[in-house]
């Protein structure tokens, strides 16, 4: 474990770190420089200042441009004299403020690199020959805050991303928000944003079959290098809003169809995502009793499926060669019986024959509003529209409804035919909320 504590002053910077060591393990004392064996460091720990590249303990707080490079540290002090113009010093001073502070004021007239406004912040003007362009003060900062980094790193072998930055006594709030824009943010690098799409991908993968995955990119985002090791724990915590959300889908779906879970006896896992062993577990959850079917690859069931459904419609009978395709439908039309606007019967087609099971469908039945019976008939036909008296099978009866003077009634009917033929129908007044329900089974 290590963590770094950064110092930026007006004119120098300063670096140190804590380590500690897990127990039987080496440890290197800042001060001296030399490794030492520590078998009780994993509870004191140890802060050290670290020296730069150069042998010193502290950097010039000091940035120079030039054409092709950006120089920071004792560098770009000593060539000050010669591209004064070009070089920042005391960046500290203006970082955060605006051209109305006094103190900016009096840092832009003592400024040998020139200060300008514009949109409404300031900024250094750099001529470096070629172009002339313009540097934010947090910038310049950043460059700082990552030599800083760099010298850290050295000692430390690896990254460490747990950093405390020390700021003046008198830093109002917008010169410590100032400091806190130095994260990378690479949500406005597309080129940065795709990288690390595709490495969550490769890691989002490997987390359906293993317990952690890593997720390593060079130079993802100016020069910096990403590592971050997730865990399936991790992962599925932030992935739960998304889980809920499906098995939400499937609650709804399931109310719509008008079926329980203790109706559904088999599941096929489609898609990439059914991959993830959460969402199977949560599955199961909501089908105790299932077998849950993936025995053909989750990607591939979808276009199977599509493709058996188009012999289907075509009308071949051996769309899956060697195993047969067992598909339950009706085998005879259903029909409701109604009344058109010159008083004759109506027969309405709600299943046809050959409709796949299960199957669901809604109705309306209009009823005079002086009448306190209302009768839905079911008829079945082996033909279109011709359904005989003789072969009504069932009928709902709606009584005691509350007569009204004028208009019509509205009554719905809800009829779920389940995968064994049976079929339950509901019959609602929509005023009144009154409600009959019967169930036909399917005859021995």
């Amino acid at each position: 474990m290590a963590a770094i504590g950064v110092h930026l002053g007006c004119t120098s910077a300063c670096v140190a770190v804590y380590k500690v060591r897990r127990r039987g393990r080496w440890a290197m004392d800042f001060m001296s420089g030399t490794p030492f064996s520590a078998p009780s460091y994993t509870q004191d720990g140890r802060a050290g200042v670290v020296a730069n590249d150069a042998g010193d303990r502290v950097t010039p707080a000091v940035v120079a441009y030039s054409e092709n490079e950006e120089v920071v540290g004792l560098a770009a002090k000593q060539s000050r004299i010669r591209n004064i113009s070009n070089t920042v010093m005391k960046v500290k001073q203006i970082l955060g403020r605006s051209s109305d502070d006094p103190q900016a004021q009096k840092y832009i007239m003592e400024s040998k690199c020139l200060v300008v406004e514009k949109n409404g912040k300031l900024r250094y003007e750099i001529d470096t020959g070629e172009e002339t362009k313009f540097v934010n003060p947090e910038d310049v900062a950043r460059l700082i805050f990552s030599k800083m980094k760099e010298t850290a790193h050295s000692v430390l072998g690896s990254d460490a991303n747990d950093v405390v930055i020390t700021v003046p006594f008198d830093f109002g709030e917008k010169q410590k928000n100032a400091l806190g824009s130095f994260k990378h943010d690479v949500k406005g690098n597309a080129r940065a944003m795709m990288k690390l799409m595709n490495s969550a991908e490769v890691a989002k993968h490997s987390l359906s079959t293993l317990g952690s995955a890593n997720c390593f990119l060079d130079s993802l985002y100016e020069g910096q290098d990403f590592d971050c090791n997730v865990s399936r724990a991790r992962f599925e915590l932030l992935c739960s809003p998304l889980f809920n959300k499906c098995i939400e889908a499937i609650r709804e779906l399931l109310d719509q169809s008008g079926f329980t879970a203790d109706d559904i006896n088999k599941i096929v896992l489609c898609g990439g995502a059914s991959r993830m062993p959460r969402l199977q577990q949560l599955i199961k959850d909501l089908f105790p009793a299932v077998d849950l079917l993936n025995s053909i690859p989750p990607d591939e069931v979808i276009p199977i499926g599509a493709a058996i459904e188009a012999g289907i419609l075509i009308g071949k009978e051996n769309v899956l060669m060697e195993d047969s395709l067992m598909i339950e439908c009706s085998a005879k039309d259903i029909l409701v019986k109604g009344v058109d606007e010159s008083g004759a019967n109506r027969f309405t087609v709600l299943f046809p024959s050959g409709t796949p099971l299960p199957a669901r469908r809604q109705h309306t039945l209009q009823a005079p509003g002086d009448i306190s019976s209302v009768c839905l008939e079911l008829y079945e036909s082996e033909g279109k529209n011709c359904a005989k008296e003789e072969s009504k099978f069932a009928q709902v009866v709606l009584q005691d409804l509350d007569k009204k003077e004028n208009g019509l009634r509205d009554i719905l009917a809800v009829l779920t035919m389940k995968r064994d033929g049976s079929l339950h129908v509901t019959c609602t007044d929509q005023e009144t909320g009154k409600c009959e329900a019967i169930t036909i089974e399917v005859a021995s």
